[in-house]
């Protein structure tokens, strides 16, 4: 199994660590790497894409893996998470704006299932303009990643 994910500050990474630690735990082999690595994931039983939202939506990394892969993603049981620090409520607003992270990868492959995570936000690590936004939309600072949850739905996918 292939995690390919795409990250700017690392904690996207973490987030495909853990849900691969769960998965090697249920005997999976897995394999985690760079979205910008990948070059044909054809030799994989199964495929997790996920990256960090940034100015609402994935990473183009992440994007363009699944466009250049369309048909090998197709075949194959096919999965993307999203890792973010805003619309993390359970209103309906927030379920939409979520729902809409994946809208354009969804379009050119239908993943099997789909998840989206809370993530982590230090401002030390952006730049000052990437930070000026994170204070505009009032982005919480700190590490939201739950865990369980994540660990949860590595389970669920298996």
């Amino acid at each position: 199994m292939l995690i390919a994910y795409a990250s700017r500050c690392g904690s996207t990474g973490e987030v495909a660590q853990a849900i691969a630690r769960e998965l090697a735990a249920q005997g999976q082999v897995v394999d985690v790497r760079l979205a910008q690595d990948i070059s044909d994931p054809s030799g994989y039983q199964a495929v997790l894409v996920g990256s960090a939202i940034r100015f609402g939506k994935w990473l183009p990394e992440a994007t363009r893996l699944v466009e250049k892969n369309r048909l090998a993603l197709s075949q194959v049981p096919t999965a993307f998470f999203s890792a973010h620090i805003l619309a993390l409520d359970d209103g309906e607003a927030s379920q939409r704006q979520r729902h809409a992270y994946l809208d354009p990868v969804r379009r050119i492959v239908a993943p099997k299932h789909e998840a989206f995570f809370a993530g982590k936000l230090d401002l030390s690590r952006l730049s000052f303009f990437e930070r000026t936004l994170a204070r505009i939309v009032r982005a919480p600072e700190g590490d939201l990643r739950n865990w369980d949850s994540i660990r949860g739905w590595a389970r669920e996918i298996m």
